[in-house]
């Protein structure tokens, strides 16, 4: 299953999302959604979204640190990081991935810094 790929190394300004799902579940159907969404209407489409099934492509998911689905990896800009379950809250997804700042500017929450808040281990940075 494949709902986009990553183009070149990222560029300036683009934020490199890698999606892991398990199979063609609801869930995986609504994280698919969810993080699409997130992408178009709060990143501005400034995203790139690579979408993994952990079932066909095992060793991408085992290079990555991957046990659970559905996990959205942050593959840049660096330091990586990752959120794993529920992702339909677009505002825990961006803070668990750092991007707090980049996407609640509609929000009026931009400036608040809420991407330093951490998620009781839900994002990991690695």
């Amino acid at each position: 299953m494949s709902g986009g790929d990553i183009t070149g190394h990222g560029e300036a300004g683009h934020t490199r999302l890698r999606l892991y799902v398990a199979g063609t579940s609801p869930r995986s159907t609504r994280s698919i959604e969810s993080v699409r969404r997130l992408c178009e209407h709060r990143l501005g489409g400034a995203c790139d979204l690579e979408v993994v099934d952990i079932y066909q492509q095992p060793a991408l998911a085992g290079e990555d640190g991957v046990v659970a689905a559905p996990t959205l990896v942050r593959l840049s800009p660096l330091p990586a990081r990752r959120i794993t379950g529920d992702l339909s809250d677009e505002r825990h997804v961006l803070d668990g991935l750092g991007l707090g700042g980049l996407g609640l500017g509609g929000l009026g929450l931009g400036g608040l810094g809420l991407g330093g808040l951490g998620f009781g281990g839900a994002a990991n940075e690695h």
